[in-house]
């Protein structure tokens, strides 16, 4: 089987590590990926934006980068999404070939944790990562793909990993991409409640198919001093070791810490 990463813009810029835990994770179960270097925007920004003519060349280059592949995984549930569920409906107002195209290479396109589960068939990827670990299920990975239960199975068949409820797991984080630039109060506010829900949680790690959104929730959380790291579903996959930078875990941190989202650094996290 062919495989192909597209690793995203946000995961290229920012985060290429995860790109790499993609790769070694799969390698680790016998499998080689490739990695088109014409790949570029999936164009979802463009999209969500209303530029949805600007969001035709990006789709036409996706197809073309990923065209020879038999599977393409993704290590982001919205991209994902934009993929499958929104390249059609640009590609039908572009018209041509197009259309054709984006129905045979969208077909192939796996978020990260349904291609490990749903088409390599495995939970056990060889990890270990001694510590608790609350998962935050994003939108587009719950509402778009109904990505479900697939990363919780392989989060708790990582060893000495323990597997903590995340209270109002299903709440959005506040980030939604152009969301969180033109309502940044409303986004700050919706990102507290998630850090006090982490917080509840007694997590030491929280833990989301898209780092976007842990990006959105890890800041607020460094602005509170909440002692909380978040990493990418495949970096803990990816992981044989423990973290040297995370304390002991401890239920209920929140309450010992006294802390209160609703007073912490208000101001602060709207700028």
């Amino acid at each position: 089987m062919r495989l192909a990463l597209f690793v995203t813009c946000f995961n290229d810029t920012l985060f290429p590590e995860t790109g790499k835990s993609v790769v070694r994770v799969l390698r680790r179960l016998g499998h080689e990926v490739e990695f088109p270097y014409s790949q570029v925007c999936c164009g979802q920004m463009h999209f969500n934006a209303g530029y949805r003519k600007d969001a035709v060349p990006l789709v036409r280059s996706f197809v073309d980068a990923f065209e020879g592949f038999d599977a393409v995984i993704v290590p982001s549930g919205s991209c994902t999404a934009m993929v499958r569920e929104y390249h059609a409906s640009v590609a039908r107002e572009a018209g041509g070939t197009l259309p054709a195209g984006v129905a045979r290479v969208a077909a192939k396109v796996y978020e990260f944790s349904e291609f490990l589960v749903d088409v390599l068939g495995v939970t056990d990827v060889g990890a270990y990562f001694p510590h608790s670990v609350a998962y935050h299920p994003t939108c587009h990975s719950l509402r778009l793909l109904r990505v479900g239960d697939r990363p919780t199975r392989l989060l708790r068949a990582v060893r000495g990993l323990t597997l903590v409820d995340l209270p109002r797991a299903d709440e959005c984080c506040g980030f939604g991409g152009t969301f969180a630039v033109k309502n940044a109060e409303t986004s700050a506010a919706m990102g507290d409640d998630k850090v006090a829900a982490v917080l509840e949680s007694g997590a030491q790690v929280l833990c989301a198919g898209d780092n976007s959104c842990l990006t959105h929730i890890g800041g607020l959380a460094s602005r509170q001093h909440a002692g909380i790291r978040v990493l990418h579903l495949a970096d803990i996959l990816a992981h044989t070791a423990a973290l040297p930078d995370v304390p002991p875990y401890g239920p209920a941190l929140g309450a010992e810490s006294g802390f209160d989202a609703a007073r912490a650094h208000g101001p602060e996290v709207t700028r």
